[in-house]
């Protein structure tokens, strides 16, 4: 009988949290070993689709820097990268389509469906839902053209809340279209960061490999304030590939994000546990 009241009290302390965000748009970039692991992948459909039952709005861009490497390598295309970014040649290009906006992007979908949500899978390319522009990447002082790589101009938002509006989750593959047509690769967490800009979404979650943004002595730090962040980055606080995230995470807030939500992905229900508790599981930026 204990364990049947501490489960009655788990959904009582949710239940301010679903009040508060019902009928909002919650953006998770989902990437990472949560999209890896077996267990971690069916508890994370699961929880969007709870998510959509009790009246929120959840979009998923997805990741598959993994899976795109494993593809490359069984069909001897080698990878190279230039600042961290994937030199995106035709041959490469055509790879990174079939395996993000094809194999990931609908197993994604139907896990949703397995656990009985419904969800609807898309690249940016699809009714001109991310318009991109080539990105050339900066070394130095030279400008270096990395192939078929892309950044965000537009997000076409009215797609995605038309899927909304028919109780479909969005499942988005970071590919964007340019203006003649182009096919871009695009950073999965500019594409997420962008959507949610684009949606005045309530929350951005970017699913990680680790605790959250730690501090100088290994500690989670769970809260920080958008103006904090340059300072943090210059103490070197924030340093490698947290960098860019929560410079992504600033731009959304800046765009009418809320709340940025920077979590560990290797724990389950990590998502649940970041929206639906006091403490959360991970850093939360705010504006």
């Amino acid at each position: 009988m204990q364990k049947l009241i501490e489960k009655a009290s788990v959904l009582q302390e949710a239940l301010p949290y679903i009040r508060e965000f019902y009928g909002k748009a919650v953006v998770i970039k989902y990437g990472g070993h949560a999209m890896i692991a077996d267990d971690l992948k069916e508890s994370f459909a699961r929880d969007v689709v709870l998510m959509k039952y009790i009246g929120m709005n959840p979009i998923i861009v997805h990741g598959g820097g993994p899976q795109i490497n494993a593809f490359l390598d069984r069909m001897e295309i080698k990878s190279s990268f230039v600042e961290g970014m994937r030199v995106t040649d035709e041959q490469t290009m055509a790879v990174v389509e079939m395996v993000l906006g094809g194999m990931i992007n609908k197993e994604i979908v139907s896990m949703i469906g397995l656990h009985g949500g419904k969800a609807a899978g898309l690249t940016g390319k699809d009714g001109g839902l991310v318009r991109a522009k080539k990105l050339y990447v900066k070394k130095g002082s030279e400008l270096i053209d990395i192939g078929a790589v892309g950044e965000v101009e537009e997000v076409n938002a009215g797609i995605i809340e038309t899927l909304d509006a028919g109780g479909f989750v969005p499942v988005i593959a970071p590919i964007g279209v340019g203006p003649k047509g182009e096919t871009y690769n695009i950073n999965a967490d500019l594409v997420a960061g962008s959507v949610a800009g684009a949606l005045k979404a309530e929350k951005l979650v970017l699913m990680t490999d680790v605790a959250g943004i730690l501090d100088s002595e290994g500690k989670l730090i769970p809260s920080l304030h958008r103006g904090e962040v340059e300072g943090f980055i210059a103490k070197g606080v924030i340093g490698g590939g947290m960098i860019p995230k929560v410079r992504c995470a600033v731009d959304a807030i800046d765009s009418g994000v809320r709340k940025v939500h920077i979590i560990d992905g290797r724990i389950r229900h990590a998502v649940l546990l970041e929206i639906f508790t006091k403490g959360g599981v991970g850093t939360e930026i705010t504006e």
